[in-house]
């Protein structure tokens, strides 16, 4: 079976990872990483989220972060707009990319954000419109695609019904993720072949937690399909607020390790990855948890 041969890896960590830091991590810290992560060679990076900073305070930076960046032609540098009010607040700071995100799980959309599925996805028709009239691509990211802490199982059909809604309202690019880390290979294939029956391979991306140490199979699973765009994040950083004891993303320097040893080109330097991993676990006074990151900031140690 023949994987492709070129992988885009999306870094959350800016954004995803570091939402759920209960401990304020300033904008400069956070422009930095940015910036290490492009000299790092990563070409698509989630920098920060135009949320309400009562839900999410670490986030109230947003527009100060998007100015403090020195951005780099062939970069893509995207936010998370829940809502037109976000939409409007990030429009001024120029991102190439805003993201909307829908559940595969009823229960999940209640406790999450307090509505219906059908009902998110009405709030989100007028944010893609509004994005689209910018000029701006908007990806969609379907959570708790393969398991959810409230419901339970998350079927296949479940899933391909929040991709047809995302499709309905103009949305580019499905991410299918992970968000309690639940998932296995076989479940993954099935989740990720009913996306691909409505969007391109190309506009198609996985988005994996390593809760039950099971990302880096998902991600082969979906490889094997020729999916070839994940989400990942520097350090391992990040969780889900909802979802009691569900674990950070999967992390970027462990992803990439695997690419590498298959042979699959990402343009990222591992090395330049692991010092961001190092800079930003150290801003927040702990090791990295990517594994990659320890076993090779430990080799230079020895």
């Amino acid at each position: 079976m023949s994987l492709p041969n070129r992988v885009t890896l999306v870094d959350v960590g800016p954004r995803d990872g570091l939402q759920n830091e209960k401990q304020p991590v300033s904008t400069e810290h956070k422009a930095t990483l940015v910036h290490m992560l492009q000299d790092a060679g990563l070409k698509e990076i989630e920098v920060t989220s135009f949320v309400s900073p009562k839900w999410v305070p670490q986030m109230a930076d947003n527009a100060e972060v998007m100015a403090a960046i020195t951005r780099r032609p062939g970069v893509r540098y995207s936010v998370l707009t829940p809502n037109m009010k976000g939409l409007e607040a990030a429009l001024p700071t120029k991102p190439d990319e805003i993201v909307v995100f829908a559940a595969a799980s009823e229960a999940f959309s209640q406790k999450n954000i307090n509505c219906s599925i059908a009902e998110s996805i009405a709030r989100f028709a007028p944010v893609v419109a509004a994005a689209h009239e910018a000029g701006i691509k908007v990806r969609g990211a379907l959570s708790c695609a393969l398991g959810c802490p409230y419901e339970g199982e998350i079927s296949a059909d479940q899933v391909e019904r929040v991709v047809q809604l995302m499709k309905s309202i103009g949305v580019d690019h499905i991410g299918v993720a992970d968000t309690i880390g639940v998932g296995t290979p076989r479940k993954v294939q099935a989740a990720m072949e009913r996306a691909l029956k409505h969007y391109p391979l190309v506009e198609v991306s996985g988005h994996f937690h390593d809760t039950y140490g099971q990302a880096l199979s998902n991600i082969y699973a979906c490889l094997e399909l020729g999916v070839h765009t994940f989400d990942a994040s520097v350090a391992g950083l990040g969780g889900c607020p909802y979802a009691k004891g569900a674990t950070g993303n999967v992390a970027t320097e462990d992803v990439l390790f695997m690419l590498n040893g298959l042979g699959i080109e990402t343009g990222i330097d591992i090395d330049k990855l692991v010092d961001a991993s190092a800079y930003i676990s150290s801003a927040l006074g702990r090791p990295p948890v990517a594994r990659v990151a320890r076993a090779l900031l430990a080799k230079r140690a020895g």
